[in-house]
């Protein structure tokens, strides 16, 4: 029977970077919900789309699947791959606007559940234990303070030679901890039988430490 980790938390907690790394580790394979809402986030964006009306007709064209390569998830978005198109500031605020509507969650939801049916699979997103999976074998709530979170994007863009602000990066991350908090659809929150796990002081290698013990003390993942 597979295994099911759900991983979840706001913007900025290091979510994507500490679930590859841990799924790496246990074999499992890693499914970023986030990047799927990030494509849908792109077509509405390459076809000017930009109110909750028009994003429930168009959903419907745009197919989302999702592919590995070396082991590595793939996005593509019908039929091209788009991974490496899908990670900046604009797709970002996009796809937390679409991810409220009920028919671009209904369309991939399917999707996230029959991979977790299939594999052993560590997803990470806003409502992964909430939502998603409520019946996963170990759940996570991932976190970090706001100021922490827009440290790290902030480094990360500097790193890359892009001019940033970072009391905008802030500024932008509070906003959309709120809108993913309020929204009416399965708001981010941390599930009731979540281990909290808060980032702020910890390095990477202690985070994804901390994150296997708790798998190993829950399931057989690791034995």
């Amino acid at each position: 029977m597979a295994i099911n980790i759900a991983i979840d938390g706001p913007a900025g907690a290091g979510k994507s970077t500490i679930a590859k790394k841990v799924a790496k580790q246990l074999g499992f394979i890693y499914v970023d919900t986030g990047a799927m809402y990030r494509a849908i986030a792109l077509y509405m964006l390459r076809n000017a789309v930009d109110t909750e009306e028009e994003v429930e007709k168009h959903v419907k064209h745009a197919n989302v699947e999702i592919a590995y390569q070396n082991g590595e998830q793939q996005v593509l978005l019908n039929k091209e791959n788009v991974s490496g198109l899908i990670r900046t500031e604009e797709v970002g605020k996009m796809a937390s606007f679409v991810a409220k509507i009920g028919e671009v969650r209904k369309q991939l939801l399917d999707l996230q559940r029959n991979l977790a049916k299939k594999e052993n699979v560590i997803m990470d997103g806003r409502d992964i234990g909430t939502h998603v999976l409520p019946k996963a074998d170990v759940k996570i709530y991932l976190t970090a303070s706001a100021s922490e979170r827009a440290n790290r994007r902030y480094k990360e863009l500097c790193e890359k030679g892009i001019e940033c602000n970072l009391q905008e990066i802030e500024n932008a991350i509070i906003a959309r901890d709120e809108q993913d908090m309020k929204r009416e659809i399965a708001p981010l929150k941390q599930a009731e039988d979540a281990v909290l796990v808060d980032s702020s002081d910890m390095t990477i290698d202690e985070v994804i430490s901390t994150i296997i013990t708790i798998v190993k003390k829950n399931t057989k993942a690791c034995e």
